[in-house]
């Protein structure tokens, strides 16, 4: 909504009164125990982390799950339309005058004012098959860049969060209930030392960058395809140093961006622009990172 200011980001004891300061400030170092989060968006978002996860979860391996293919022969499952449906609305509820962009019911995000990114499940084709790394993946954005970024995956019980200023977080066990814990990224500084991932070997193949690609992994100590979300999330967490998506869509990567940025990353597309819509993304601890764009540089 033009001219509405997000509530301020931080941490303050259970019980004590907040006003709506915009003071950027995260929670203590040693993780949030009874304090609580107080940025009103973020609330909203994780809440909205749990309304997904309700509803995916019990459809997770589930006999009767539903499963069709768009037009672009990507697969859709029941779960995921549910599970975006009701994210809508409880937006429509919460935030009526924000736009939304869900990756099964469409929409756009606004280059000004704010508008909510939604991808019910990331890794589809996982959730279809009984493979656990899947996530709902919400982002915020105003004027057209993330501001508040959840990615949730229950069935690997990890959720991670960042918001604006306030650092990039991570907890077990499915939720912010769970004690969290604040996540960096690495600091591997060499090119040669650094744990690659990338989501599907034969998208860089179709997009004629397969040799950039291979460029990039002889020059890397070691390469792994742990795909989606969750290589971003590693990423994040200092897990791994660098992961590459040849393709995806802006609901693949808003959420994603801001996380590895407050995790004290980089995020930016395979041409170095900061965005998460431009068609492909890199995730870096931001030590590596301009030498592993020179490898897609023509």
């Amino acid at each position: 909504m033009p001219g509405r200011r997000r509530a301020g980001c931080r941490a303050v004891p259970a019980g004590a009164r907040t006003s709506p300061r915009r003071d950027r400030r995260g929670p203590p170092a040693g993780g949030l125990g009874s304090w609580l989060i107080v940025d009103a968006d973020l609330q909203l978002a994780l809440r909205l982390a749990d309304i997904a996860d309700a509803i995916t979860l019990p459809r997770f391996r589930a006999a009767d799950l539903r499963v069709t293919s768009k037009p672009d022969r990507t697969p859709v499952t029941d779960a995921d339309t549910a599970a975006e449906d009701a994210l809508r609305a409880a937006l429509a509820g919460e935030r009526p005058d924000d736009a939304v962009l869900g990756e099964e019911r469409g929409g756009a995000v606004p280059a000004s004012g704010r508008g909510w990114v939604l991808d019910p499940i990331d890794g589809t084709k996982n959730f279809s098959r009984g493979m656990p790394a899947w996530a709902s993946l919400i982002a915020l954005t105003e004027h057209g860049k993330p501001v508040v970024g959840v990615v949730s995956a229950p069935a690997l019980g990890r959720r991670w969060w960042a918001a604006a200023g306030a650092g990039a977080w991570a907890a077990d066990s499915g939720g912010a209930g769970a004690e969290p814990r604040r996540i960096v990224v690495s600091g591997v500084a060499d090119l040669a030392d650094v744990y690659v991932s990338t989501t599907n070997l034969n998208t860089f193949r179709e997009n004629g960058t397969l040799g950039q690609w291979l460029e990039l992994t002889d020059r890397c100590w070691e390469t792994r395809a742990f795909g989606d979300f969750w290589q971003h999330c590693l990423v994040a967490e200092g897990v791994l140093d660098l992961a590459v998506d040849p393709a995806a869509s802006t609901w693949d990567l808003a959420a994603i961006q801001v996380i590895v940025e407050e995790a004290g990353g980089r995020f930016t597309d395979l041409a170095g622009t900061p965005t998460f819509a431009g068609g492909n993304g890199m995730s870096s601890n931001g030590l590596v990172h301009d030498a592993a764009l020179s490898c897609f540089r023509p």
